[in-house]
């Protein structure tokens, strides 16, 4: 054959072109002998599907966008890897796009996709700002959304969170429970959605123990290694907690880091809980307490409420609010004395 094409491949094996695309698409509905034949004869004859050609002529292009606050955390990594096995079923590609917390990069990313990049937008949100109209103009074009973890309440769209007033609640009352009576929060951003469900957990845990809130105590941190180092260095010396509550798994890791240098003992002198999905929190020293969220399962659950969206299976599909149960894993790190 001179010129290689989907039909020619087709009449040469005498397949349909329908069998021939699902075989390159990855599709499971199909015998995988007859999938192997087709992909080893179109190797042998250097044929590539034209997979983006294809898409154009549907109008899809087979492509979502996954737009998240960070690469370099397990829970995201997780929960990408959910995404993605749905994704590939299904015969998708994903996008990310990392917007490290900052708005103007979010809203960046959400007008270049606007323009018909790609037939869908998962997305934990930076959280700042109380215009968000830019998502809003994705409705005319038809690319549904759904917010996973982190949300916008004003944005009528599917949303897959954890039960994050409870476990924050449950976590605050453990470190009470040992003793704790100076538990600090740390948080990144408290103006977030989550970041204001958690800390009223905290908050509500504290009046059910008659331990006054104090401000003092909740430590609004950054994005910066640099600038958390500085910042809990001086909580640990001048403010003096018995007890952390961190809402973002980076800040348990830099306590660690300070609570070395300084030599103060965990749990002798702090007791410690994060949320975190890191696989290796049981082998830190001491092994770290977290709230785990299931990370993977909030991919997979995201994923399918989108396909559901595209392929218009739910009319009230924007409605809906998946909530899913974290788990609390009490460890040495927050283990009474």
């Amino acid at each position: 054959m001179d010129i290689v094409n989907i039909k020619k491949l087709a009449k040469e094996l005498n397949i349909s072109t329908s069998t021939i695309s699902r075989a390159f698409n990855g599709s499971h509905d199909i015998n995988k002998d007859t999938k192997e034949r087709i992909l080893a004869f179109a190797k042998e004859h250097n044929f590539l599907p034209n997979h983006y050609a294809s898409n154009l002529r549907d109008k899809k292009t087979k492509t979502l966008a996954v737009i998240i606050p960070e690469i370099a955390n397990d829970f995201f990594s997780q929960a990408i890897n959910g995404i993605e096995e749905v994704a590939r079923k299904k015969g998708f590609y994903i996008l990310l796009y990392r917007t490290d917390d900052v708005f103007e990069k979010e809203v960046s990313f959400v007008n270049y996709l606007n323009n018909g990049k790609v037939d869908g937008i998962l997305m934990s949100v930076s959280g700042e700002a109380n215009d968000h109209n830019y998502l809003r103009q994705l409705e005319s074009k038809n690319i549904p959304v759904v917010f996973f973890d982190r949300v916008y309440e004003d944005i009528d769209a599917a949303k897959v969170t954890t039960n994050d007033y409870e476990s924050s609640f449950d976590a605050t009352e453990h470190l009470l429970q040992t003793g704790c009576r100076r538990v600090a929060y740390l948080v990144v951003n408290k103006n977030i959605s989550i970041g204001h469900v958690r800390m009223q957990g905290y908050m509500d845990a504290l009046k059910k123990h008659n331990v006054p809130f104090d401000d003092e105590l909740v430590i609004d941190c950054s994005n910066d290694e640099k600038v958390n180092y500085k910042i809990l260095t001086k909580v640990l010396q001048e403010i003096k907690p018995d007890g952390i509550f961190s809402s973002v798994e980076r800040l348990a890791f830099a306590t660690y880091y300070v609570c070395n240098d300084l030599g103060i003992d965990i749990p002798k002198q702090l007791k410690m809980i994060s949320f975190s999905s890191l696989g290796i929190a049981p082998l830190l020293s001491p092994a770290l307490s977290t709230i785990t969220q299931p990370a993977y399962e909030m991919g997979i659950k995201a994923a399918n409420l989108l396909f559901e969206a595209l392929e218009q299976k739910a009319a009230s599909n924007h409605k809906r609010h998946i909530v899913l149960k974290s788990k609390l894993f009490i460890r040495r790190s927050s283990a009474g004395e």
